[in-house]
């Protein structure tokens, strides 16, 4: 499985990740998206979009693991190393016009913080 994790760039952007090699991804507070969290596995891939400024996917992370918060089992601790800048930014317009996005969660629920990427979705956010 594949994800888009969304991120506010004047918090902690892609530059951020990239300087610190890895980082523990934590913050969420939706049910939904910590559902999402608690279902990644080690080796999985991620794109990194950022929200309110930019608006655009960025980058590529991988995570590295999936634990829990011991003061609440119900919250996910998922730690996430830095890959690469995308060849060329993906700003949300492009994708909300991508063939691949039709129907996608990603727009029917746009404050998800993460969101599960089809195969031929995340093909197109890092290849296309």
């Amino acid at each position: 499985m594949h994800y888009l994790l969304k991120s506010e760039p004047d918090k902690y952007s892609f530059d951020d990740l990239l300087r610190d090699g890895e980082t523990r991804w934590d913050g969420i507070k939706n049910p939904q998206a910590l559902i999402t969290l608690r279902n990644m596995k080690p080796g999985e891939q991620c794109v990194i979009y950022h929200s309110n400024v930019g608006k655009a996917a960025v980058g590529t992370a991988k995570v590295v693991s999936v634990t829990t918060d011991p003061a609440d089992p119900k919250i996910p601790i998922v730690r996430l190393k830095a890959g690469k800048r995308l060849k060329r930014e993906k700003p949300l317009a492009e994708i909300r016009d991508a063939g691949v996005f039709v129907g996608s969660i990603l727009f029917r629920q746009f404050r998800l913080s993460v969101v599960p990427l089809t195969q031929e979705q995340f093909d197109w956010l890092v290849h296309g």
